[in-house]
């Protein structure tokens, strides 16, 4: 390995020269296939270091989807219904690997969002995840090493121009970090923390019965919350992420953008959408736009057009008392929060997507009016201490 790669540019391509360098040793990243850009090298460990840390809390495969230095979805494997094999799009996959359903499900988080991901995965990339990635519009990926098939199918995806990284699984980050802002360093202790299941010991609420499941959702939102621009908050089901509200400047914003991907990631399973036909030859991403745009509440003359064109006969819209007696079916939820809730509001709507169980780090002035919240709404909620922000 080499102490440095050159990058095709930085975050823009005006932005030459750029590499990615250590001022020590040998770089523990190896380019396999592609070339890398700046932000790509910024979505792949930041993805590498999601995975990792899920795999090491939880003891599952482990996968994200990166866009833009945030996770628009991050899972751990867990068996997947019918429904989500048709949502996710992998329902003619009937062999999928564990790993591979672990990134089915990251992906099946936002299909919307994750259009030109970098894929992270916590294993050694097997065939099955490869054909599932060669499927998709994706940049690159990341993986601690590849199975030789699989690494075939990558390299002759998008002309041999696809980012395949290898990582050493071994390498561990120096304890301080820094960087450099308008040409002025700063410095801190590199956030090491990894979140797991004993975040979730201090109960607070007059309900106090938490599962297993939720426990391993509240995992998965709050280590996939560790790599997210903050403010950020994240609702998680099933062993994945189902909605992420990232870089917001006010938290009930956060839970309100999780809140609204979450009720779509629920309304993409609903059996009109499963059962819409697409016109032959329509792309997954064709299909995924007109899914989107047919959900859509109050969708422009525009939108409705280009919605028509992919189905063979556009599915009969789903009215206001559909759409509310379809998310009234959603339950169990978890959510956490890279913060303290600072008034109710966040729990007020969390609970109209069908959240049970919090986690948040508490310390809040008005915490007492937050778990009079989730007291009212019948939720569990654990305090944490441990704040997580991310910039």
């Amino acid at each position: 390995m080499a102490s440095e790669i050159p990058l095709r540019y930085g975050m823009n391509p005006h932005q030459k020269p750029a590499r990615v360098f250590v001022k020590e040793g040998e770089l523990p990243l190896e380019v396999l296939s592609g070339a890398p850009g700046f932000i790509n090298m910024l979505d792949a460990l930041n993805a590498w270091a999601l995975v990792k840390e899920l795999k090491a809390a939880l003891g599952l495969p482990a996968a994200a989807s990166f866009k833009h230095v945030s996770p628009a979805g991050a899972a751990v494997t867990a068996p997947l219904s019918d429904a989500e094999r048709k949502a996710f799009f992998v329902d003619d996959m009937p062999d999928l690997s564990p790993l591979a359903i672990a990134y089915a499900r990251a992906r099946g988080a936002d299909r919307l969002s994750s259009f030109g991901d970098f894929a992270a995965f916590s294993e050694p990339l097997d065939r099955a995840s490869a054909e599932l990635l060669a499927r998709e519009v994706s940049d690159g990926c990341i993986a601690p090493g590849y199975d030789a098939d699989a690494l075939e199918v990558l390299r002759s995806k998008r002309g041999g121009k696809y980012l395949a990284l290898k990582i050493d699984p071994t390498f561990d980050p120096p304890a301080m970090e820094s960087r450099q802002v308008y040409g002025i360093w700063l410095e801190q202790a590199r956030n090491a923390v990894i979140p797991g299941p004993d975040l979730c010991k201090t109960l607070v609420t007059q309900n106090k019965d938490l599962p297993p499941e939720a426990v391993r959702d509240l995992v998965v939102a709050t280590v996939a919350l560790k790599y997210t621009m903050s403010n950020s908050v994240a609702f998680a089901k099933n062993g994945q992420a189902i909605g992420i509200g990232a870089g917001q400047q006010s938290r009930v914003h956060c839970t309100r953008l999780a809140g609204s991907k979450a009720d779509l990631w629920w309304l993409r399973q609903h059996p009109r959408v499963l059962e819409a036909r697409f016109k032959e030859g329509a792309s997954r991403a064709e299909r995924n736009n007109a899914i989107d745009q047919y959900l859509l509440e109050h969708p422009t003359p525009f939108e409705k057009r280009v919605c028509r064109k992919a189905f063979v006969e556009a599915p009969k819209p789903l009215s206001p008392k559909d759409r509310r007696e379809w998310l009234a079916r959603l339950t169990g939820v978890s959510l956490s929060s890279d913060a303290f809730f600072p008034f109710r509001d966040s729990i007020d709507r969390a609970a109209q997507s069908g959240v049970k169980y919090v986690l948040q780090p508490g310390g809040s002035d008005r915490d007492d009016v937050v778990i009079q919240a989730c007291d009212e709404h019948g939720m569990v909620m654990a305090m944490s201490g441990l704040r997580l922000f991310h910039h």
